[in-house]
């Protein structure tokens, strides 16, 4: 059986292929899955799945009738799967359930590090010699307000640094998170965590009650010189909403490593074409916003156990077991 998977990066896929040595011959391609490369699945029971992939239900009809079943995607989040209509297909469906959150609070933090202390301009400056400090200054972060927005184990992973820069912590969630509590964390409610901050981080996922959670009402809340990252889910931010507040002149930093149009444009070399997305065309012209490429959890740790994880789920269907992972079981 030879498992088809699509969206590998060059890096990743020695990593795949060295966990499925001895246990299943796999394929790595690095196109997305989607409709148009949909087809060059046929003839795989089993495919693997990126974090942008398309796996709405005319992508799961064609992978259901090229004769997949199963769909073990390499990631946490899968907004992207159509899960009923993988249900009615007759697809399992796998993800990722968790992998080491450290990957992607460091690098919220060094988002947040970056736009606070003008990382990026000063580099570009030197580059050219110049060394003026003028536009450079930031701002201690130690005695400020960091508002953490899903305290989940990421969100409890980046409150435990701000800890240590000694900032005041506040939380909300639906649950709450002891361990984030022993830190000194105070639970408070959306409005107060918006209004308080001084950076606000987000860690929830992207569900239809958590689109756009901060739009345009929740942007005006924020304090004017605040920071915002969002290393989570691109939908989570009304991006037209962000443009407008920052045309206004607000805000000290934003850093996105995520966007919620990413799909087509993220992980893809685009130098060379003209993006069409105005949005962030014009996002990516403010000096005071950094935007990367959904790379947080890419590293060799993190992606080690993502792909760790994937085996398991395929071993875990061949053998008829069920876990956690499982989002839609073996008919």
């Amino acid at each position: 059986m030879e498992i088809l998977a699509f969206g590998v990066q060059a890096d990743e896929q020695p990593l795949i292929e060295r966990a499925f040595a001895g246990r299943a011959e796999v394929r790595c391609l690095d196109v997305f899955l989607n409709e148009d490369t949909a087809p060059i699945a046929a003839g795989h029971e089993i495919v693997s799945s990126s974090v942008n992939a398309d796996l709405g239900a005319s992508v799961l009809e064609i992978l259901s009738a090229g004769g997949t079943r199963m769909v073990a995607q390499r990631s946490t989040g899968f907004n992207n799967i159509d899960l009923e209509t993988a249900e009615r297909l007759g697809l399992t469906v796998a993800r990722v359930s968790s992998y080491s959150p450290y990957s992607v609070a460091e690098f919220a933090w060094a988002l947040a590090l970056a736009v606070d202390r003008r990382v990026v301009r000063a580099s570009n400056r030197t580059r050219d010699f110049d060394f003026r400090l003028q536009g450079l200054m930031g701002r201690d972060l130690h005695g400020r307000t960091a508002g953490v927005l899903g305290t989940g184990r990421i969100g409890a992973a980046f409150a435990r640094i701000a800890h240590g820069f000694g900032m005041r912590l506040l939380g909300w969630d639906v649950t709450e998170n002891p361990a984030c509590r022993e830190l000194g964390m105070t639970y408070v409610s959306k409005d107060e965590l918006l209004a308080e901050s001084d950076l606000l981080t987000l860690h929830v996922p992207l569900m239809p009650g958590t689109r756009h959670l901060i739009d345009a009402a929740a942007l005006k809340a924020m304090r004017d010189d605040a920071i915002l990252v969002n290393t989570s889910r691109g939908g989570l931010v009304d991006t037209a909403a962000l443009v407008g507040e920052l045309r206004a002149g607000r805000f000290t930093g934003v850093g996105l490593d995520v966007y919620e149009a990413e799909a087509g444009l993220f992980f893809l070399d685009k130098s060379l074409t003209a993006v069409e997305d105005d949005t962030l065309a014009r996002l990516v012209t403010f000096p005071n916003v950094l935007v990367t490429s959904h790379q947080a959890y890419y590293t060799e740790d993190a992606v080690g156990q993502i792909v760790d994880a994937t085996v398991g789920n395929v071993l875990d269907y061949r053998a008829g077991r069920r876990s956690e992972n499982v989002l839609v079981p073996r008919s």
